[in-house]
């Protein structure tokens, strides 16, 4: 039985789920998570007319040259593949956020829905930025405060969308 805790509830629980099955809804959740997160990002940047951030590409570009492994193609198709790529780190990070939320659930941690939301968002803030940072390609420490803004809100709406759906599926 779980125990409960001011920050949510700690132990199995009644429903039985296998550590798979958990891996499942966490990707289940990360993904929904990652369209809630797209579709805050999208809305910002039509309501304030801003272009897409470069970021991700170069995170790209560097991720492959440190790993040594070449971007095929040429001008631009292989612009257009690193395009493509960029996008998605981002749903592998959100995916991959939300699967380890789904194997600390299958450990027993439940956490309320404030606790819930923050969590996967640091986590999805580090799976995104911390690359980013570490390859030197963005310094948030550098970062204005609208530039803050555009970063944690639509990450704020991702943990809060991963943590509902995980509870969502906890649920009888």
């Amino acid at each position: 039985m779980a125990k409960k805790t001011p920050f949510g509830a700690i132990g199995k629980g009644r429903r039985g789920i296998s550590t798979g099955g958990w891996l499942v809804r966490g990707a289940a959740a990360g993904a929904a998570g990652t369209t809630v997160l797209n579709t805050v990002t999208y809305l910002d940047m039509v309501l304030r007319g801003r272009g897409t951030s470069s970021t991700p590409e170069q995170t790209v570009e560097a991720l492959a040259d440190k790993a040594h492994v070449g971007i095929p193609g040429e001008g631009e198709t292989r612009d257009n593949r690193v395009s493509g790529l960029g996008p998605l780190t981002g749903i592998a990070a959100g995916v991959g956020v939300g699967v380890l939320a789904g194997l600390a659930r299958a450990a027993g941690f439940r956490p309320n829905p404030v606790v819930g939301g923050l969590v996967a968002t640091v986590g999805a803030l580090v799976g995104a930025n911390g690359p980013m940072a570490a390859l030197g390609i963005s310094d948030p420490r550098t970062w204005s405060a609208t530039d803050w803004a555009a970063d944690v809100v639509p990450h704020l709406a991702y943990g809060f969308a991963t943590h509902a759906t995980l509870a969502a599926l906890d649920r009888a």
